[in-house]
């Protein structure tokens, strides 16, 4: 079997630095050239903002929780192992239910950045930007 250990890429708990949102949080777990992985907690009936990408597309696996999952349109109800592909420039959003909604999400593209987020709708005054 190859070595393959320089592939593999180890998280030290520094590296998980959690941001506060409204809805609830996102910590980045870790990433490489042209992917970057997150984790998000959108508490109890929280969402975050209706929004899309210009840079980046998304998938994301629902871990734990029940919801919604919303991607142009298509409106998808989430529980643990649901999945969802969000194509770079979709309008999409996540909504937690009667419990969190723990959600990880690769991102894929050139530019890996919170810059990139266009807010359609938002719950707590940020859309706009």
């Amino acid at each position: 079997m190859p070595d393959t250990a320089q592939d593999v890429h180890t998280f030290d708990r520094s590296e998980f630095d959690r941001v506060q949102r409204p809805w609830g949080w996102f910590e980045r777990l870790g990433g490489g050239e042209g992917y970057q992985v997150k984790r998000l907690l959108v508490r109890s009936g929280c969402r975050i903002s209706l929004q899309r990408h210009h840079q980046r597309s998304e998938h994301w696996v629902v871990a734990s929780g029940e919801g919604s999952l919303h991607c142009d349109g298509l409106e998808l109800p989430a529980q643990a192992g649901t999945c969802l592909e969000i194509p770079q420039g979709a309008v999409h959003r996540a909504s937690a239910g009667t419990s969190d909604l723990l959600i990880i999400e690769v991102q894929h593209g050139s530019w890996l950045s919170e810059d990139d987020i266009e807010r359609l709708s938002d719950d707590y005054g940020r859309a706009g930007g």
